[in-house]
């Protein structure tokens, strides 16, 4: 064997030494031999991947292979390889757009007054149309009609409500997202899709085949419920209330159905007074909102509604609603006044958790839209 080789050998046995005492957790004593080896130690871990020792002991030199190659070795080259990618922080906040970052109900709302809504804005029907007797009444006796600076504002709202939830679009993730972190408590994003969404009350793993007759305008509801400070409380007490063992309801499939209420509310310009008188539109549409889903869930309580009564029940608010609107915001003020003392809870002491309520698709839910006139039959699937 000649010089060239030994030298060869030599080396490569020290190399399969080291690597073998490193995998074993343990460190070969100090000794003149191994000063490169602590040399090797000392060098800090963000440097080691362009350090000369690093690329000896990972270069195929002289024709040199590792013996084995397995699934935890390449893991672990791939992980290595990664290193570079790693960028330290800069100190500006990750981009507004990222799913990770709340969105208030006022950038979600920005977004849709900036972008371009005259294919939708072509389908809304700003108010309902009457004829003979019924136009003649609601002349004579109906609510005032909408400032014509209103109108805009009026449209807008209508118009958010013929828009769908896009999946590619970050605005509408992170609107989603936003919802299921406020109700659930998490902090982390989930997937837009999944069985996740049943466990808040929509029907099946899509939010977005349950926003039929409301649009995005749904969401934008539940938003602005989570996000306000001041309905914040009460939207997780209904949450919570609606999780109850014997009275569990859909809570996103209600909210849905209020937002429908509202919407109609609008249309036949039961909210044209209120709206005059604070001259805007969208704060009085997002109170109405709020005042109805806390009449709803005081009436569900104390009653002890179940959701073989959800069409009754929501037939009823809706008549009430378009009524007396007034008298529904005004109770929602003086709650979330009682409530911001510490005063009022919406469901007291009442134990709102038992067994695990079921998944909204086993429950059987009827919305305003399925009751039949003068239906006195049981409940069809929303």
């Amino acid at each position: 064997m000649n010089e060239k080789s030994c030298s060869f050998h030599s080396e490569k046995e020290f190399r399969d030494g080291q690597v073998e005492s490193m995998c074993a957790g343990y460190w070969p004593p100090y000794d003149k031999d191994n000063s490169a080896l602590l040399a090797f130690r000392e060098i800090p871990i963000s440097e080691l991947k362009n350090h000369g020792i690093l690329r000896v002991l990972t270069a195929e030199a002289d024709g040199w292979e590792p013996g084995v190659v397995n699934t935890e070795v390449l893991r672990a080259q791939e992980e290595w390889e990664a290193v570079d990618d790693i960028q330290p922080e800069t100190g500006s906040q990750a981009s507004s757009d990222q799913p990770g970052q709340l969105i208030s109900f006022t950038e979600a709302l920005q977004h849709f007054q900036t972008v371009d809504l005259s294919s939708f804005k072509k389908r809304i029907q700003p108010t309902i149309r009457r004829t003979g007797l019924a136009a003649l009444r609601h002349c004579l006796f109906g609510p005032p009609k909408l400032h014509q600076g209103l109108r805009e504002e009026r449209d807008l709202v209508l118009t958010i409500a013929q828009c769908g939830l896009d999946s590619h679009d970050p605005v509408h993730g992170r609107v989603l997202q936003t919802i299921y972190k406020k109700l659930t408590g998490s902090k982390f994003d989930c997937a837009l899709h999944g069985d996740h969404w049943e466990d808040l009350g929509f029907q099946g793993a899509n939010p977005a085949t349950d926003l039929r007759g409301a649009g995005f305008l749904a969401l934008l509801h539940l938003l602005y419920l989570v996000m306000d400070s001041k309905t914040l409380l009460m939207a997780q007490e209904i949450f919570r209330l609606s999780r109850h063992h014997i009275q569990q309801f859909p809570f996103c499939l209600m909210s849905i159905n209020i937002t429908r209420i509202a919407i109609q509310a609008l249309r036949e310009e039961c909210l044209s007074r209120e709206c005059n008188r604070q001259q805007k539109v969208i704060p009085v549409v997002n109170s109405f909102y709020a005042a109805t889903f806390l009449r709803l869930a005081h009436v569900w309580r104390t009653q002890q509604k179940t959701i073989s009564d959800s069409g009754f029940v929501l037939k009823d608010l809706e008549v009430l609603a378009k009524k007396s609107p007034r008298r529904l915001l005004k109770t929602l003020e003086i709650y979330l006044a009682r409530v911001s003392k510490g005063q009022a809870s919406l469901l007291g002491a009442q134990k709102c958790y038992g067994p695990q309520a079921p998944h909204s698709k086993d429950l059987t839910f009827t919305g305003v839209c399925d009751l039949l006139p003068h239906s006195s039959e049981g409940t069809w699937l929303i």
